[in-house]
């Protein structure tokens, strides 16, 4: 457990101290160098916007939430995992969509973000949705800067909220991209925020190196395919956010990491025969969540060889088919690490978010790739421009 939040079990491996040595000397490294990036993950980082703002809107039940990639995946992590104590109606557009109809609903706030301003989806989702909305509100989260997002807000007399310039997005989760709709959630934004008090944590701190040493040789031998087996549907939408952070941050220069995501234990009846007999270029993650409240089986339906389910929960059941696969696992020698969630909150999710930008971070440093920037992914937004214009 590297907090009372989380159960995690790390990759069975030889401890190698001289390797850990040079994995946390990267470490202390990098929080000094890249302090401005992972700045949002601190509890006193100055927000671009002001406490009446999130009154101003606090009344507003309605809210359409619209951008791409980092702009959005983290929200939607946040909504979906802490879906049980927000009470207020959130429509997420991060795709092209064909289907926007709102049939002249009021009281809707419109959140628009897009770090450049000019992210060609969500001005066209925008566009469709202030077309057939006109009289809602609308904050904008962008950089301070001239771009189109900026034009249109100040002509639509709207919110604009700066993006600082030096946090990407796939790591502006904890920023104003993320803890501004956090509070119109109505959730605490300080309570995610756990970088100081985890690089405190020796514990914590040996964790992640050695996850990410182990990691790192599991790619140096082949093994690049990072595959999640998912037990929470809470939190398909954080591994939907890690999947970005992993793919883009290190795809790079003929390297990478591939992440799946396997949604568990549907996939036991499809994927499972692969990742139990096929091809050894794998390494897992088992997610899953320990007391979680679900319905409970009706014990007079129940009979025979299936009598072991009475006075069972779904939980119970997806927990013995979690452990009875590592179990396997563990037998087969294949690869894996696990976390279990004992809390479901803003600190569980915090620590979360953490401790897979840490991860990511150190890989791309071991790796020799730049894990912020993503310069093929400009290539396609320059030749989507030349075919439509």
């Amino acid at each position: 457990m590297f907090s009372k939040n989380i159960i995690f079990e790390n990759f069975a491996q030889k401890k190698n101290k001289k390797e850990k040595k040079n994995i946390d000397k990267i470490l202390k490294k990098e929080l000094v160098t890249s302090h401005s990036i992972l700045s949002s993950f601190d509890k006193n980082y100055l927000y671009s916007f002001k406490k009446k703002t999130l009154n101003k809107y606090k009344k507003i039940d309605n809210i359409n939430l619209i951008g791409m990639g980092g702009s959005i995946l983290g929200t939607e992590a946040i909504y979906d995992f802490l879906k049980f104590k927000i009470k207020k109606k959130i429509n997420f557009y991060n795709n092209l969509n064909n289907k926007i109809n709102f049939k002249n609903k009021k009281n809707i706030l419109n959140l628009i973000v897009s770090k450049s301003g000019n992210t060609l989806e969500t001005i066209s989702n925008f566009n469709i949705i202030i077309n057939s909305q006109k009289k809602n509100k609308n904050i904008i989260i962008t950089e301070k800067k001239s771009s189109f997002l900026t034009q249109l807000g100040n002509k639509l007399k709207a919110e604009i909220i700066e993006h600082k310039n030096y946090i990407g997005g796939r790591y502006s989760v904890l920023s104003e991209v993320g803890m501004l709709p956090a509070g119109l959630l109505g959730l605490n934004e300080r309570k995610f925020k756990s970088l100081n008090k985890l690089i405190e944590n020796k514990y914590f701190i040996n964790q992640l190196i050695y996850n990410v040493n182990f990691i790192f040789n599991c790619v140096s031998r082949g093994k690049k395919n990072s595959v999640i087996l998912n037990y929470d549907e809470s939190s398909d939408n954080l591994f939907k956010w890690y999947q970005q952070l992993t793919a883009e941050s290190l795809g790079k220069n003929n390297k990478g990491i591939f992440p799946i995501i396997s949604s568990m234990p549907k996939d036991n009846h499809s994927l499972l025969q692969l990742y139990l007999d096929g091809p050894k270029n794998n390494f897992f993650t088992f997610f899953g969540t320990l007391n979680e409240k679900t319905k409970q089986l009706t014990n007079k339906n129940l009979f025979g060889k299936f009598s072991i389910l009475k006075n069972k929960n779904l939980n119970q059941i997806i927990k013995a088919q979690r452990q009875a696969t590592q179990i396997v696992f563990k037998r087969k020698k294949i690869p894996f690490r696990s976390f279990e969630i004992l809390k479901r909150n803003e600190e569980t999710l915090g620590e979360l978010f953490t401790f897979f930008v840490l991860e990511t971070i150190l890989l791309g440093r071991l790796m020799e790739v730049n894990p912020f920037d993503q310069p093929s992914v400009e290539l396609i937004k320059t030749e989507t421009s030349k075919l439509l214009f």
